[in-house]
């Protein structure tokens, strides 16, 4: 299918009964992502899955729409397409979940109608560098005025850095370790996340980078409060802290579940997928019967 602005994403559909589930994959990733949750909904409900603009087998289009606000209307058109009549749960991890809150605060109109529940997984709200060292220095450059340039800079020369051998880098396995699991991870599944994060264009990951940085959907949050909503935070995620995750569920009051994985990092779906299927499968069973 393609995009109001003409970019091709990849989209598939496994399944044909069941409610359809629509899952979108975080940053540097694609949807491969789910295949634990994939295989936990089989014969359950009918899976949706799509790279996001620039993963994947998606196409790239203007980096001047590399942004979570275009990324929400990229989600609208999947779900248009795959669900034009029925009833919907989105689920998102990280940037996918981000997403969700771009067309909750786009479309909220769909919530309660159209979209039945909401499944996010290490993600934010907004305020994602408000801590730690990235907060410090993200804080620094702006306050010096020079994140823009920053930011230009890295977009800029993205092209040149393509070139240099900085791919399936010890460095680089040591990064992918330290942001994405915690300590216990085996090799096999850094290496593999990190062979899929360096598949993506850098020129891509420099033009998401500002949208990243001020992401802010707050006012999202009052049209999912009208769904059953589940939030999984995990406690060793140094990308989305889990006080985001425990914020979001705050915010949602009473209609929201927080599920906190101790000792998991930010690629919880797949590390510690067992707890996190089971929270699916609670959300998505729990609506059959509704």
């Amino acid at each position: 299918m393609r995009t109001s602005d003409g970019v091709p994403l990849h989209v598939e559909i496994r399944g044909h009964q069941g409610p359809v589930v629509v899952l979108s994959h975080g940053f540097t990733v694609d949807s491969a992502e789910w295949s634990p949750q994939i295989a936990a909904l089989a014969h359950r409900a009918r899976v949706v899955t799509w790279d996001q603009r620039g993963h994947g087998r998606s196409g790239w289009g203007d980096p001047a729409h590399a942004t979570v606000d275009q990324l929400g209307r990229d989600l609208a058109a999947v779900v248009e397409a795959v669900a034009p009549c029925g009833r919907v749960v989105l689920g998102g991890h990280s940037m996918g979940g981000m997403t969700v809150l771009a067309l909750a605060r786009q479309h909220p109109e769909w919530f309660g109608t159209r979209v039945a529940g909401v499944f996010l997984v290490a993600t934010s709200a907004g305020d994602l560098f408000s801590d730690g060292p990235l907060g410090v220095l993200h804080a620094a450059a702006r306050r010096a005025g020079v994140l823009p340039a920053v930011l230009q800079g890295a977009r800029l020369a993205a092209p040149f850095a393509e070139q240099l051998p900085w791919r399936d880098s010890l460095l680089g396995r040591w990064f992918v370790r330290h942001m994405a699991f915690t300590k216990d991870a085996s090799d096999e599944e850094v290496r593999r996340l990190q062979a899929v994060t360096e598949s993506v264009p850098l020129a891509v990951t420099s033009a998401f980078s500002s949208s990243l940085l001020a992401h802010d959907e707050s006012a999202a949050l009052p049209a999912l409060a009208r769904v059953p909503t589940t939030v999984v935070a995990a406690t060793g995620d140094r990308l989305t802290p889990a006080a985001h995750g425990r914020r979001i569920a705050e915010e949602l009051g009473p209609r929201a579940r927080l599920v906190v994985v101790e000792d998991a990092g930010h690629a919880v779906n797949q590390t510690h997928h067992a707890v996190v299927d089971a929270a699916l499968l609670d959300l998505v069973d729990g609506l059959r019967h509704r």
